[in-house]
């Protein structure tokens, strides 16, 4: 466990400053750009998502998913896999050109696609925006190629570290931007190009930094690459079956996405729309990211040899450990989050009243933070045994969930709540996908001891009742939606770590009471991760 705890404090302390230095680039733009009903806003929430749903593509399917654990496999090679990771890495720079080539000229196209019902200057804006920010498809890709190669020789911390950078240059773009421009730019008639690309500019340059560093770290992962365009003997064929089906499923999820982004541009400019959901997203994925990722990489290189030995008795193992571990702490977040949802989303928001639409939105994404950290161990396990066909299964069913369930809340919902209507569908399509993917890993193994981590589950949420109940007293003492904790940006960051703190205490406390053996085997792991 030493191993574990080691890797995991070193991702999980570079994952808590990038996420943090994340919320600042956040509070920063949405000053510089506004919010909930910013059409500027949400136009440049379009523009900068199109690179990022290539990045979801290469980095949550093709390498997570296959990358990692045939470079675990490549490591035998009497080379230690330098072959095989030169070729890769050859393989993914020249596709990853011709990805961005497509996309700028296909940029006008793009924009309509995901934004039907912006109107013409909304659209001439936010096409404006994306030709800028397309480049960070190629920066994006290859910051996640070499990012996944350094994770997959047991080298965690540069890649987890490294979008600090970004951080950083975003945030000092945006501060200059508002230095020249003004803060709150919400009216689309009124940007300039200069505005333009000062804006869009920052954010890709940010990405063009963090991609860079990563080069630094080469020697002390003990690799030593060089471009090799000879692609045939080192089993790309087998890579390219395993991706296909990743690469299908993934592109289901930006199906889904797709459908979603068309659905909340009609809410543009009256209520919660893009940037406002991007935003309570970014809220729901900081606990994500601090406690899942974190945690479950580690877990998933080390569930990826065991399975590559055949010792399905261990691969059970780490199922069981590492979701009991998520569990802990997921259901933790969900509720202190929940209860401190309208000061969080504060945070990220011009007002109290639009702070109260945003919460609603984030709440709604919530209810599936438990489900997916759960969905995070079992999809892996499927990838650590080469089975990318069936993770496309289960993946197609949410997808075709999500879409139903988006086009549901369009037809029924007033725009004012239309975002928290496609985050609530989302999360059902979710937590549906779990169950499905959960029996069909246990069939596959014959058992994953489910009975055993949902018993523990069950007594984590038995402690989070009273917990979420004291948290939610402690926002109404301290003024509750007229109080002083949504009356401003810091403040209801205060105010959602008063509120955290609060119910963190009680439920640790719960815990205590109903003797979670989980305590005894977490609490040391925390210890050392809190000391290093």
């Amino acid at each position: 466990m030493s191993g574990i705890a080691r890797a995991s404090a070193l991702i999980g302390a570079g994952t808590i400053v990038s996420r943090l230095t994340g919320l600042l680039r956040t509070i920063v733009l949405v000053a510089a750009i506004g919010s909930v009903g910013s059409e500027a806003g949400d136009a440049f929430a379009v523009a900068n998502q199109l690179p990022n749903n290539i990045y979801a593509i290469i980095s949550t399917g093709l390498l997570t998913a296959v990358i990692v654990p045939q470079i675990v496999r490549a490591a035998a090679h009497a080379d230690g896999g330098h072959a095989f990771t030169s070729k890769l890495l050859t393989l993914g720079t020249v596709v990853l050109l011709g990805t961005t080539a497509i996309a700028m000229v296909v940029a006008p196209w793009l924009v309509a696609l995901y934004a039907p019902h912006y109107g013409s200057e909304q659209l001439a804006l936010a096409t404006a925006f994306a030709y800028w920010c397309l480049p960070q498809i190629f920066f994006y890709g290859l910051f996640a190629l070499l990012g996944e190669i350094l994770n997959a020789r047991r080298v965690f911390g540069p890649y987890t570290w490294a979008p600090i950078v970004n951080n950083l240059v975003s945030i000092a773009g945006f501060v200059v931007f508002i230095l020249l421009f003004g803060p709150d730019q919400s009216i689309v008639s009124e940007w300039t190009d200069g505005m333009i690309a000062l804006l869009a500019g920052t954010a890709t340059a940010g990405i063009v930094l963090q991609t860079l560093l990563l080069l630094f770290f080469w020697r002390r992962a003990g690799l030593h690459l060089r471009p090799d365009f000879r692609w045939r003997g080192v089993g790309l064929n087998h890579l390219g079956r395993l991706a296909g089906w990743t690469f299908l499923m993934v592109v289901a999820g930006q199906l889904a996405g797709l459908v979603q982004s068309r659905v909340l541009s009609s809410a543009s400019g009256d209520g919660a729309s893009v940037f406002a959901s991007q935003n309570a997203w970014l809220i729901f994925m900081l606990p994500y990211s601090v406690i899942v990722l974190s945690i479950g990489t580690p877990y998933f290189t080390r569930l990826s040899e065991h399975a590559h030995a055949g010792r399905d008795d261990d691969v059970r193992a780490d199922i069981g450990s590492s979701i009991r571990t998520l569990g802990l702490f997921t259901v933790l977040a969900t509720a202190a989050l929940a209860v401190a949802s309208i000061p969080a989303s504060r945070i990220f928001t011009n007002s109290p009243s639009q702070a109260q639409q945003a919460a609603l939105v984030l709440v709604c994404f919530l209810v599936s933070l438990v489900p997916l950290a759960v969905l995070f161990v079992v999809q892996r396990t499927f990838y650590a045994y080469d089975d990318t066909r069936t993770p496309f299964l289960f993946t197609l069913l949410q997808t075709a969930l999500v879409v139903a369930m988006a086009l549901v809340a369009q037809a029924v919902l007033h725009v004012e709540y239309l975002a928290a209507g496609v985050a609530l569908g989302q999360s059902i399509s979710s937590t549906i996908q779990v169950v499905v993917a959960t029996w069909l890993l246990h069939r596959r193994l014959g058992g994953i001891g489910v009975g055993g981590w949902m018993l523990s589950l069950g007594r984590f949420v038995l402690a989070a009742i009273p917990a979420a109940g004291a948290g939610w007293l402690t926002f109404l003492l301290l003024g509750g939606v007229e109080g002083w904790t949504v009356s401003d940006r810091l403040l209801g960051a205060i105010g959602t770590a008063v509120i955290g703190a609060v119910a963190s205490l009680v439920y640790l406390g719960m815990l205590w009471i109903l003797r979670a053996p989980e305590l005894a085997v977490v609490g040391p792991m925390v210890r050392r991760v809190l000391r290093r």
